[in-house]
């Protein structure tokens, strides 16, 4: 069983996106048996909070079905529960460094390495811009996916 944890800062915008995408695209090849997904948040200030209404939005645009998720705080037990942590920019790779003392088993990532890009996912926090968070995020997944399912 492959488990993943997507992370971003807040865990309301990217990370809840690829996780919501990445559940459905397992679905769709009838390998949910074969996968654990989740997301988490680096930082807490939107612990607690409901999926930014932009996330929402997309989602329901791209008939991705999604739960009442809630942002959490990744947490210590996440590191030896979870194969692959995967982050959406460098911040994040660098508080789980933080947070767990290094990764000695090799499993934070960032999405879009699966691409062969080293970019960060686009912030639509900052930017506004879902469409093109989307882009990454479905990209992302896809390749991620597409390497897992081998």
């Amino acid at each position: 069983m492959h488990k993943i944890l997507f992370i971003c800062h807040g865990n309301i915008c990217r990370s809840p996106m690829a996780e919501m995408f990445m559940k459905h695209i397992v679905s769709q090849k009838g390998l949910e048996k074969n996968f654990y997904i989740d997301s988490a948040a680096c930082r807490r200030d939107e612990i607690g909070n409901g999926m930014h209404y932009g996330t929402r939005t997309k989602l329901n645009q791209m008939n991705i079905p999604y739960t009442d998720h809630r942002a959490r705080l990744v947490n210590n037990e996440d590191y030896s529960f979870y194969d692959l942590l995967i982050c959406m920019d460098e911040e994040n790779v660098d508080d789980l460094n933080y947070k767990f003392r290094g990764d000695p088993e090799n499993k934070i990532h960032k999405l879009m390495e699966y691409t062969g890009s080293r970019r960060d996912v686009a912030d639509p926090w900052y930017t506004g811009n879902f469409d093109e968070t989307w882009d990454d995020v479905s990209t992302g997944c896809r390749a991620l996916l597409e390497q897992l399912a081998v």
